[in-house]
C-alpha cells in the first residue's frame, strides 16, 4: 500500500508524464518542421517571430503611442498619466505572458481581427490602471498596419541583434580560427572539376570568411522602416481631431523612439521594401553558405577532409562503415528552404494594389519560417565545420598523383626570361599526359634557363 506521499509523488509523475507526451503529440503532428522535428532547436527565435511575440510588439506599440498622445501639449483631452500609472502601463508589455496572449486570441475570435483584440486587451488593462477615463485614446487616429509594421520592425531589429548577427558572426570566427590552424597546408584544387594547381587547405575557408565578412557589415547597417499616419498615411484622422498639432513632426519622431527609420510618404502600408532588402541580404548569406557546405561535401568525398567519428551515431540503416557528410547536407536543404521563403517575400512584399491589399499581411507572418530554416542550416553547417579534420594522407596523395600541377608555375617562368613559346611547350608534355615527376625533371633540364632556375624548378615537387 502506498503512503500518502508516494501516492502524490506518483499523482505528479503521472502528471507530468500526460505533459510530456501531449508535448510530443504536439510536436508529431507539427505541420511545419519548424515546431515539430527541429522545435528546440529554433527556440530562440520564437521570442521574436511567435505570435505571441508579435502580440507583445504591437502593446508596446500601442501604450507608446498612447504615451506620445498624453504628451502632447495640443492633446489637452488626455493628460500625462501619473507616474503609478506610468509603470502600470510599462509592466503591461514588460510581463507580457501566454496568458495574456491567449486572452488576445479569446477577443480575437469574436472580433475576426487581431489588432483590434489587442486594442480590446488593452482597454481592460488601463481599466485596472486606473485611466477608465481615457480608454478612448487608445489606438487613437491609426489603422492597424501602423502598428504591425512598426511591430514587425522592432521584433526583426531585435531578432537581428540578438540571434541572427551573432550566430554568422560567430560561425565567420570559427572558419578563420580553422584557416589559421591549417595554414600551409597544401591541396590539390580543381577548376572544372579537373586538377588544375596548388593550394592550400586554410584558403578554402577563408574565402567564404571573407564573403560572409562583407554581407555582415550590410546586415549591420540595415535599418527597419516604420510607416504611421493613419488609413492612407496622411494623418487625415489625427488632424481631424486636432488642426493645430504637426502630426508628421510627431510621427516621425515617435518611430525614431522604437528604433526604426520614419517613411515620410506612404500609402496605408509600409512598402516593405526594407524586408525585401532585408530578404536579398538573406538570400546572399544563404547563398554563400550553400556553396560552402556543397564544398564541404566534395571534399570529403574526395578526402581531403575526415569527419570526426560521433559515438553512438548511425550513418546508414544498413552500411556499418558509413560516416555521412548529414551536417552539410541539412544545411544545403534548409538554404533551400529560407532562400525560397527569403525570395518571396522580397518580391511579393512591396507589390500591393493601389493603398493596399492584405495579401502582405498573410505573407508577413512567414518571416520567421524563413528565418528559421536559416537559422537551423547555420547550426547544422557549424556542427558540420565542427567535425572535420584535414585528411593529410589522401591530400598528400592526391598532389603525389598529379605532377602536371607544377606545368603553370614552369610555363610562367619560361614567360619571364622571355620564352616565346612556353605556354605551347608546357601544353604538348602534359595536356591530356600521365606524366611522372622524373619525366618533368628531365623536361626542365631542356629548358633555356639559369642553372639555378633549373633547380628551383626541380624542387617544386
Amino acid at each position: 500500500m502506498l503512503s500518502k506521499g508516494s501516492a502524490n509523488s506518483q499523482k505528479v509523475v503521472c502528471s507530468c508524464t500526460h505533459a510530456f507526451r501531449g508535448t510530443l503529440r504536439a510536436m508529431h503532428n507539427a505541420l511545419c518542421p519548424l515546431d515539430g522535428r527541429y522545435a528546440s532547436a529554433v527556440e530562440p527565435l520564437r521570442q521574436f517571430f511567435s505570435e505571441e511575440a508579435l502580440m507583445r510588439a504591437r502593446v508596446q506599440v500601442e501604450i507608446a503611442w498612447f504615451m506620445v498622445l498624453a504628451e502632447e501639449r495640443g492633446v489637452r483631452e488626455l493628460p500625462v498619466p501619473k507616474e503609478k500609472q506610468k509603470k502600470a502601463l510599462q509592466l503591461i508589455a514588460e510581463k507580457f505572458s501566454e496568458k495574456d496572449a491567449q486572452a488576445i486570441k479569446v477577443i480575437e475570435a469574436r472580433t475576426r481581427h487581431d489588432v483590434k483584440a489587442v486594442e480590446y486587451f488593452l482597454r481592460a488593462k488601463f481599466v485596472k490602471a486606473g485611466l477608465r477615463k481615457y480608454v478612448s485614446f487608445l489606438h487613437f487616429g491609426l489603422t492597424s498596419e501602423d502598428v504591425n509594421n512598426l511591430a514587425y520592425g522592432i521584433l526583426i531589429h531585435a531578432a537581428l541583434q540578438a540571434v541572427i548577427r551573432p550566430q554568422v558572426r560567430s560561425l565567420r570566427a570559427a572558419m578563420e580560427r580553422m584557416g589559421r590552424r591549417w595554414h600551409g597546408i597544401p591541396m590539390l584544387s580543381l577548376t572544372h572539376g579537373q586538377p588544375a594547381t596548388p593550394t592550400t587547405v586554410s584558403r578554402e575557408l577563408l574565402v567564404f570568411a571573407e564573403r560572409l565578412e562583407r554581407q555582415e557589415t550590410q546586415l549591420k547597417a540595415l535599418k527597419m522602416q516604420g510607416k504611421f499616419g493613419g488609413a492612407v498615411g496622411n494623418y487625415a484622422a489625427l488632424r481631424a481631431a486636432y488642426p493645430g498639432i504637426k502630426w508628421e513632426a510627431v510621427g516621425h519622431k515617435f518611430i525614431r523612439s522604437l528604433g526604426l527609420t520614419p517613411l515620410t510618404h506612404t500609402t496605408q502600408i509600409n512598402p516593405h521594401d526594407d524586408i525585401a532588402e532585408l530578404s536579398h541580404l538573406m538570400v546572399r548569406i544563404n547563398t554563400i553558405l550553400l556553396d560552402c557546405s556543397r564544398d564541404m561535401w566534395l571534399y570529403i568525398s574526395r578526402g581531403v577532409f575526415a569527419q570526426k567519428v560521433t559515438q553512438g551515431e548511425v550513418g546508414s540503416s544498413t552500411m556499418p562503415h558509413k560516416v555521412n557528410p548529414i551536417d552539410f547536407e541539412n544545411a544545403e536543404g534548409n538554404l533551400g528552404l529560407s532562400t525560397a521563403l527569403c525570395t518571396h517575400l522580397a518580391t511579393k512584399l512591396p507589390v500591393s494594389r493601389l493603398q493596399r491589399d492584405l495579401s502582405d499581411s498573410t505573407v508577413q507572418r512567414n518571416i520567421g519560417v524563413a528565418f528559421g530554416y536559416h537559422f537551423l542550416a547555420v547550426q547544422s553547417l557549424s556542427r558540420g565545420l565542427q567535425k572535420i579534420v584535414p585528411g593529410r594522407a589522401a591530400i598528400k596523395a592526391e598532389l603525389q598523383a598529379h605532377p602536371e600541377l607544377r606545368a603553370e608555375a614552369i610555363q610562367t617562368v619560361l614567360r619571364k626570361h622571355g620564352v616565346q613559346d612556353a605556354y605551347e611547350r608546357l601544353k604538348a608534355l602534359t595536356r591530356g599526359e600521365k606524366v611522372t615527376h622524373d619525366a618533368i625533371d628531365a623536361f626542365i633540364a631542356t629548358l633555356p634557363l639559369p642553372q639555378a632556375e633549373q633547380e628551383r624548378l626541380r624542387n617544386m615537387r
